[in-house]
């Protein structure tokens, strides 16, 4: 239970940063990747700050010997960049540019009610779950990876 209620607090946290540093409106990530007609820099004081915290506290946790809430970490095992992520990392911020949101913002904008955002999340949904269909019919690894699975397991489905 308790790992629930830190799960939560967790994404609220999160999604309150998004909320406070705009990144739920999308005019202001259009406005940052637009670099020709009226560039809004003011981004990458997010990211900068987003980026320390992150280096910080990544230092800090894998010092530990274990989660404090799990048994073990589960990094990615996956460490080369292959065809796959190159196209893949293309459309998201293709998709990004064009819209100007991302999963995180895009959930915590539901909220809203915006048709919009109803829109791109289930358009995403769809595509995450057509993802997950092909990638476990034709790949060796159904965790894409991510060293979810016990090694034994991997490659079965």
């Amino acid at each position: 239970m308790m790992a629930h209620v830190v799960t939560f607090l967790s994404g609220l946290l999160f999604a309150l940063g998004l909320g406070i540093s705009q990144m739920t409106q999308p005019q202001k990530i259009t406005d940052f990747l637009n670099f020709i007609d009226g560039w809004d820099p003011s981004l990458l004081l997010v990211m900068a700050g987003a980026s320390g915290v992150y280096f910080i506290t990544h230092q800090l946790i894998l010092r530990r010997p274990a989660p404090v809430m799990g048994a073990r970490f589960q990094l990615p095992t996956r460490r080369e960049i292959d065809r796959p992520l190159i196209l893949g990392a293309a459309l998201f911020g293709i998709g990004w540019g064009m819209v100007g949101f991302c999963p995180g913002p895009a959930l915590a904008s539901i909220v809203t009610g915006n048709e919009s955002v109803l829109i791109f999340v289930l358009a995403m949904g769809v595509g995450m779950y057509a993802f997950e269909v092909l990638d476990v019919r034709f790949s060796m690894e159904p965790d894409g990876g991510a060293g979810l699975l016990p090694r034994h397991q991997v490659g079965k489905t």
